[in-house]
């Protein structure tokens, strides 16, 4: 199973904040539940038998180290993080639709990535960095050249500022088609994920389990207005396994069949 957060925050009313007691309850019930915690990079490199966890933030958002990480470490639970790595050099706040609401406001800070010298703090804890791309744009409306752009320009900057391989993306907004999903090949990455809002889950699809599709691995968004119910059933194995019905292997082939014309 794969799960992404974004914002850890008791104070920013934003869906994308989770707040550090309810991360750590959630966390709590997994591996109570016998989920081993690890990076996606190791569990697509192991392929354990049984339950296996990752967790994923994307963004870098400040608040994963000032507020998750304490929580991650009392657990012993790793994660990787995926870095929109022009907004960690040029400092600017993360203000693509979805967060621009909150630029000029009373929480704008929380909107700051982490720097270059804290992500290496997280990378000598055991966690792992992944790319968000460079600027974090929808890829899908860009020529070739530019998406090639943001993938490699990205993927170098994790690798000369942390000193480690890159082989993991994550595709901004989860908007991706056959000819992104090449250029993410081509760019040297080993694997991509996406998001469960935007389609169905196919089986294919279904992260950790053999016959993946590497570059269309889905992860489970946990959002503020997931209450406890909705988590249990984000998580669960049994409605995981009802979204993975030929049906809806069907339709997700008909989305991307429709987004990549």
């Amino acid at each position: 199973m794969i799960l992404c957060y974004h914002g850890v925050s008791d104070r920013w009313p934003s869906d994308f904040a989770l707040s550090p007691r309810r991360l750590e309850r959630q966390l709590r019930h997994l591996l109570g539940r016998g989920y081993r915690p690890l990076t996606l990079g190791a569990a697509l490199r192991e392929r354990p038998y049984g339950r296996t966890l990752a967790v994923t933030f994307d963004d870098a958002l400040r608040s994963v180290l000032s507020e998750g990480e304490p929580v991650l470490s009392r657990l012993g639970v790793p994660a990787t993080v995926f870095v929109p790595t022009g907004y960690v050099t040029n400092r600017e706040p993360v203000a693509w639709p979805g967060m621009d609401e909150w630029v000029g406001t009373a929480h704008e800070s929380e909107l700051e990535c982490l720097t270059w010298e804290e992500l290496r703090g997280l990378r000598d804890l055991g966690w792992e960095i992944g790319s968000h791309t460079r600027s974090h744009p929808d890829l899908r409306t860009l020529d070739d050249d530019a998406v090639a752009a943001e993938m490699t320009e990205s993927r170098r900057e994790c690798e000369r500022e942390l000193e480690r391989s890159c082989e993991l993306l994550a595709y901004p907004f989860s908007s991706y088609d056959r000819r992104v999903k090449e250029l993410a090949k081509a760019g040297g990455y080993a694997a991509a994920v996406i998001l469960d809002n935007r389609i169905p889950i196919p089986r294919r699809s279904v992260p950790l389990l053999p016959g993946s599709d590497p570059f269309e691995l889905v992860r489970a968004g946990v959002y503020r207005h997931d209450g406890w119910g909705r988590f249990l059933a984000k998580t669960s194995p049994a409605v995981r396994r009802a979204r993975s019905t030929r049906a809806l292997q069907m339709a997700i082939r008909t989305e991307i069949d429709r987004v990549s014309n």
